[in-house]
């Protein structure tokens, strides 16, 4: 019988008694359970990243369950496994289409969990007051102090980005409730809060100065994410089968994982990086014989899609973002957010290196490329009638270069460019079309692929073929053409025994169009 993976279950309890696999974090959790009073804790991850498990265990490790935990790491840890009552918050898929309805969904998320604590709501004081009642009165009546679990304490301000005001308005009640953290600090023994995004002016990084930010701390850089010894460790046997049903050795299987889904880092002093659990899941747990996107087929954050229906994010190079600052990562203006900032912080974009200049971002692995690349082409192209995305890869998969030159010009007469595009020369053009071919599942694209003599524009390798592209501006599709010859860039794919094609593109700078194009096959 093959291993239990859980793809839907983030219940600790239902994991550990049903037997699915569980990667033991707890050895982790038991430094921050015994860590004493001064114990208020927050972590940022990316979403479906195991937030909502490690919450789960530690509402089971503080309400005593020691038998859920037999032969895990923390069971031989000197804690007491003493009971204590739990308020375990989630704020995650609230709507807010309006004010008043986040208002009506907050009072029921917050009545709901005092209540299930054992509390009693009051619906003629605001949230805010219940819930300092809520503490105070589960600790006298216990006779312990509070837990405190909030999960996605970010996720309506995200979700409502795109209406500035009424998301510092929903700020500001979350503030009011947060802050009551503080007020009641002499009846709360732990808190462990969670999200995507940092906002820092949220009540709760300031009004709560002791709080300890787990997000790039580096003893906890793995404590979300699985490493690569943690995935051999638990995961072996799905992991040969599947490498079996792929038909692949199982170290060049390995490789492949790591590519598609390995890359995450998340601390400036810890080189790590770990596996998106949700991706390794939806990966071996069905074994398809094929990678595929996973994490990103999960939805997109609300927090990037707000984002996204107000600003261009195709202007930047994102496998290499360089002299980042730690500030740069976080959001503290909700009218002024940064584009990495909100790319970092929703798992698109990660650590890739740190320095005294700063951290370098990139993007973590395919997976996460093909779903970035998919929707930056989906909001290039949001306004226009025409399907760019599936045709435009379906005539290059088809070698239908005519109808492909022909899709691609009617392309750029529609885009639009900001006031430095003449700056960024063929950048500007080069990034919707990358962001197009590489969001198609049949197609794997490499932009600005490093060679011995320079760097190819654009490589894109489908089933049956290669095509290599070379962008100009002002200049002529030949020049660019003969750029691909004289700097012998199908050199490296001549090996993989496939046609290869060369495609010279010209843009005009005039008037931000596709000016001419040609195409040769390689003999």
């Amino acid at each position: 019988m093959g291993q239990k993976i859980a793809q839907g279950v983030y219940d600790f309890r239902i994991m550990r008694e049903d037997g699915y696999v569980y990667v033991d974090k707890t050895a982790l959790l038991g430094d921050l359970v015994t860590g004493g009073r001064d114990a208020y804790y927050f972590i940022s991850r990316p979403r479906r990243f195991g937030k909502s498990l490690m919450l789960s265990t530690l509402k089971y490790i503080f309400q005593g369950k020691r038998e859920l935990f037999k032969g895990l790491a923390i069971d031989k840890m000197d804690y007491d496994w003493a009971e204590y009552p739990v308020l375990h918050f989630n704020f995650a898929t609230m709507k807010v289409e309006t004010l008043a309805l986040f208002e009506q969904q907050f009072v029921e998320r917050v009545s709901r969990t005092i209540e299930a604590a054992g509390g009693t709501y009051n619906p003629a004081v605001t949230p805010d007051t219940n819930f300092a009642d809520a503490i105070r009165f589960l600790a006298q009546e216990r006779g312990k102090p509070v837990v405190l679990l909030i999960d996605e304490y970010d996720a309506p301000v995200g979700a409502a980005l795109s209406d500035p005001a009424k998301a510092t308005a929903i700020r500001a009640t979350l503030s009011s409730f947060y802050g009551e953290i503080k007020n009641n600090a002499a009846d709360v023994r732990f808190m462990m809060m969670t999200g995507v995004t940092r906002f820092t002016q949220l009540s709760v990084f300031s009004a709560l100065n002791n709080l300890n930010d787990l997000t790039m701390d580096s003893r906890y850089a793995t404590l979300l994410g699985y490493t690569e010894e943690e995935l051999e460790a638990n995961f072996s046997p799905s992991l040969h089968a599947h490498a079996d049903i792929m038909g692949l050795p199982y170290e060049d299987y390995r490789a492949e994982l790591r590519r598609w889904y390995n890359g995450y880092r998340f601390a400036k002093n810890n080189a790590v990086r770990v596996y998106n659990p949700v991706a390794i899941a939806k990966t071996i747990g069905p074994k398809e014989p094929t990678f595929a996107p996973t994490w990103s087929k999960t939805g997109t954050p609300s927090v990037l899609i707000n984002y996204l229906s107000d600003h261009e994010l195709t202007e930047m190079d994102y496998d290499n973002v360089e002299n980042i600052s730690e500030d740069d990562l976080d959001i503290c203006r909700l009218e002024a957010i940064l584009p990495v900032s909100i790319l970092y912080q929703s798992g698109y974009l990660t650590i890739k290196d740190y320095s005294e200049w700063g951290f370098t971002l990139g993007v973590p692995n395919e997976e996460v490329r093909r779903g970035l690349a998919l929707l930056l082409a989906q909001y290039a192209t949001k306004g226009f009638a025409v399907d760019y995305h599936g045709s435009l890869c379906m005539l290059l998969g088809k070698c239908d270069f005519q109808g492909f030159f022909a899709k691609l010009k009617a392309l750029y007469a529609h885009l639009t460019y900001g006031s430095t595009e003449i700056r960024v020369h063929e950048s500007s053009y080069l990034r919707p079309l990358y962001a197009l071919l590489a969001s198609h599942p049949a197609l794997r694209v490499i932009a600005e692929d490093t060679q011995a003599k320079g760097r190819a524009d654009l490589v894109v390798e489908s089933q049956r073929n290669v095509f290599i592209f070379e962008l100009k501006v002002d200049k002529t599709a030949v020049d660019a053409l003969a750029q691909i010859k004289a700097n012998g860039y199908a050199e490296p794919y001549k090996a993989l025994g496939k046609p290869i094609y060369l495609i010279g593109l010209n843009f005009k700078s005039a008037t931000h169009s596709l000016d001419d194009a040609v195409v040769e096959p390689l003999a």
